[in-house]
């Protein structure tokens, strides 16, 4: 590092300063870093710098003496008066001082230098910086391999460099100076080869902005060498219904897959009691997710609504990954909790003309359009209270497909788990359905579409509701009587004298398979991917697993299904050509 970089994020106090002084005669090789304040006179920091400086050396001095006490260290001392750390404008000798930081950097275009003792370094500031870099604690072969922290300052993900090496690691069991490391890849994301079994990685990014300028590179070895992956994964049989991307312009593939939230997966009770037969290495995101990342890239979907997303594997991993394949996603929180719903879609097939969200629990008793329903409810406190206090969310998007007159909307949710509360997760349907309705007709209005055939409906999500419960009769049959069951789910909290209607011609794409949850504790039919059948005709749902394929561990999660539920997949045509 020839350079001394000063970093203050805007609207800020502190500036960071770092640099390394490396000298083999004083035998000194190490970075120091310093928090200031930019109204502070540089002076004061220079003295401090000054003085650990000197430790350094006093420390490296005293070392030297205990190692080798022949030797006359006197050769590689400093004198107090030669240690000298002053800062200069460029090219010029009169030292600056009595001025603050922020006066230092007013004028910083014109160049401007720290000398400390026989080193001359550039000062810089805000060049790309990595805060910091970490890699995962699994890593296997057939699977993609990223950064699981890349903390970026005045700079990009997108325009940082990087490159993977491997290494096996030596004997001695530390790399070092005379590790031999073996390029592999010049990106991010690196899809690991079985050549690369038994080796350490070593990721190296140079961090850049979007103007080419670079900051300081730096570095990370895996802890744990790469592993043999999972073979013969069911995921990977279905990839053969999905070799390529979708060309027409009258198709879209569809992905509905709620991908286990390690909010949920990670803890005892996950362990021993939802998933005990799950061995403990399967059930770590580190594993898991690269199962999933593989299986989602292997779709070559269109629209990807994805459920029980946590915000940070959102964050790291799934927004990340899936931009390099053409994908822009959409992460929408379930109220406070860490985990919520995501909807990926492909940028050069879709332009998202508007996207929505409804907090169910939060509007249902204030929205105009919920007025009529969510007043033959209200008067029963306690149904009331349990469906507001809910944090179920929807999402809804509003696409164009690209150079066409055609329009998507795609809803998203995850409803109420709770077995007792079927009537909840019908309101709650119902709801949803009054909102879409609502923006469907207003998108209509707005775009000016003409034929209707030319906007379709796609309605996706983890319902937890079986197929003979109200919410699939409502989607299918477009109709729900007040004596239905599910109203009486809960003798309390008992729904009186309600039907449910809503004008869509919806049909399930994957029928209603057996399961889509498969555990121990409880299996069935709870996800779905409902399609709007006057405007698309359905070419094809990719199989779903078999029963035999899911309990080849018992159940699932398992080492080849990184989740509790399945996913699905479907491929819809547009009925209209024009």
């Amino acid at each position: 590092m020839d350079k001394v970089y000063l970093r203050n994020v805007q609207d800020t106090e502190e500036l960071h300063i770092t640099f390394r002084y490396a000298s083999e005669e004083l035998r000194v090789n190490r970075d120091f870093n310093f928090c200031r304040r930019m109204d502070e006179c540089i002076d004061e920091a220079l003295i401090r710098i000054r003085n650990n400086v000197e430790k350094e050396l006093n420390k490296r001095s005293k070392k030297k003496k205990t190692k080798e006490p022949s030797v006359d260290t006197d050769t590689v001392a400093v004198n107090q008066s030669d240690i000298v750390v002053e800062l200069h404008r460029k090219d010029c000798d009169d030292r600056i001082s009595g001025i603050t930081f922020a006066q230092l950097l007013s004028d910083i275009e014109k160049g401007l230098e720290l000398r400390v003792i026989d080193k001359s370094f550039d000062i810089v500031l805000n060049h790309p910086w990595i805060g910091g870099l970490q890699l995962p604690s699994s890593i296997m072969a057939g699977y993609l391999v990223y950064p699981l922290k890349l903390e970026l300052q005045f700079s990009t993900r997108e325009h940082c460099l990087g490159q993977w090496y491997k290494a096996l690691k030596p004997k001695s069991g530390v790399f070092n100076e005379k590790t031999i490391w073996e390029p592999c890849s010049e990106s991010l994301i690196y899809l690991v080869s079985e050549a690369d079994i038994d080796y350490h990685l070593k990721l190296v990014v140079t961090p850049r902005n979007e103007n080419g300028t670079t900051g300081p590179s730096v570095e990370y070895i895996s802890k744990s060498p790469v592993e043999a992956g999972p073979t013969d994964c069911p995921y990977e049989m279905r990839h053969r219904y999905t070799p390529k991307p979708l060309e027409s312009p009258t198709e879209i593939r569809v992905v509905s897959y709620n991908l286990l939230a390690d909010l949920y997966a990670d803890g005892d009770y996950a362990r021993k009691t939802l998933f005990p037969y799950c061995a403990p290495a399967a059930l770590k995101i580190d594993y898991r997710k690269q199962l999933f990342m593989k299986e989602l890239v292997g779709y070559n979907a269109d629209l990807l609504c994805l459920q029980e997303v946590d915000i940070k594997i959102f964050d790291y991993d799934l927004k990340p990954v899936l931009e390099t394949y053409d994908f822009k996603g959409i992460m929408t929180p379930k109220g406070t909790c860490a985990e919520g719903i995501a909807m990926f879609y492909r940028s050069s097939r879709f332009e998202l003309l508007n996207t929505y969200v409804l907090h169910l629990g939060d509007n249902i008793s204030s929205l105009p359009i919920f007025a009529t329903l969510w007043n033959k409810i209200k008067d029963n406190k306690q149904l009331a209270t349990r469906i507001c206090d809910r944090s179920t969310t929807l999402q809804l998007c509003l696409f164009q497909l690209k150079n066409t007159k055609r329009y998507v909307m795609a809803a998203n949710t995850h409803l109420y788990f709770h077995p007792d509360a079927d009537h909840i997760r019908l309101l709650q349907i119902g709801f949803s359905l009054i909102f879409v309705e609502h923006i469907y007709k207003q998108a209509i209005k707005e775009h000016n579409i003409a034929d209707p055939q030319n906007m379709g409906l796609v309605f996706c999500g983890d319902f937890n509701s079986v197929p003979e419960c109200g919410i699939y009769k409502l989607m299918t049959e477009q109709f729900v009587d007040s004596n239905f069951v599910d109203w009486s789910s809960n003798a309390e909290e008992a729904v009186k004298d309600v039907e449910l209607r809503q004008p869509f011609n919806m049909i399930s794409a994957c029928g209603t398979p057996p399961f889509t949850n498969y555990t121990t504790l409880f299996s069935a039919c709870l996800d779905y991917i409902f399609y709007q059948s006057d405007s698309f005709d359905l070419i094809q749902s990719v199989p779903l697993p078999t029963v035999e394929q899911l309990s080849q561990n018992e159940a699932i999660p398992s080492v080849t299904f990184p989740s509790d539920h399945v996913s699905l997949v479907a491929d819809l045509r547009f009925k209209s050509n024009n």
